[in-house]
């Protein structure tokens, strides 16, 4: 994830970024307390923390990358992170927004079309069974978890909405894995990316409960993001070698 080829400098502050992603996200998790409902143990600040942390990281490496090939993957990958990062705070209630789910499906689904168009760009697109695949299983999800039953509404709709735009970065990087091995973790973070957004859709139109269920999300949101965001590392090395 962090090639041999950068300067030593660059190699330990990217290091640096990554062991205070960890601390921040499975240190608030072991060392937190859990919430009245027995839903959370990591504190808000150590949340969003890891992901100003992801958002610093992935900005660092667009700064190491922007005058390479690799310029344009890094900069999609950035400004994703950055959107992710509004949707957690937007998601947290901290944001002037009348409704804070609806928040953050904007803020996520913009994030989202950025990592959608890094990995066009790397042409990804060329492998559309792969992608028609994800999109069904997005859509089995979204009707599984949050309309199977219900009335149709708008906010569901923006699920649906949602739910492809998820679907298609999960597809896409499953297609560049299986054109290099290189970009294997990055397949896995859009893959737990998904598989977090739907325990949270459960929660969210489902009713899902279940203990720590808000930790589950973001031990699976976290190194998802972490995984995209560090996916730049693997560009680097193909695209400047």
């Amino acid at each position: 994830m962090v090639p041999a080829t950068l300067l030593p400098w660059q190699r330990t502050w990217l290091l640096v970024c990554l062991g205070l992603w960890a601390v921040f996200l499975f240190g608030g998790f072991l060392f937190g307390r859990p919430d009245a409902e027995g839903l959370r143990r990591m504190p808000l600040r150590t949340r969003l923390l890891s992901s100003v942390v992801l958002v610093l990281a992935g900005w660092s490496w667009y700064a190491l990358a922007r005058e390479t090939a690799a310029g344009r993957y890094a900069l999609a990958i950035a400004l994703g992170m950055s959107l992710g990062l509004l949707g957690d705070i937007a998601m947290a209630g901290l944001l002037p927004w009348g409704n804070r789910v609806i928040g953050g499906i904007l803020a996520f689904g913009l994030g989202h079309i950025a990592y959608i168009a890094a990995f066009l760009g790397l042409g990804a697109g060329r492998h559309w069974p792969v992608l028609v695949i994800g999109w069904v299983v997005g859509l089995v999800g979204w009707y599984g978890v949050v309309q199977h039953g219900q009335a149709w509404t708008a906010l569901r709709g923006a699920a649906l909405v949602y739910a492809l735009l998820l679907a298609t970065t999960a597809g896409l990087a499953t297609a560049l894995a299986l054109r290099d091995p290189g970009f294997i973790p990055l397949a896995v973070g859009a893959g737990l990316f998904f598989l977090s957004d739907l325990i949270l859709a459960g929660q969210l139109f489902a009713g899902l409960r279940f203990p720590l269920i808000g930790d589950v999300v973001w031990l699976t949101y976290g190194p998802g993001q972490m995984l995209i965001v560090f996916s730049t590392g693997t560009v680097v090395r193909l695209l400047t070698a």
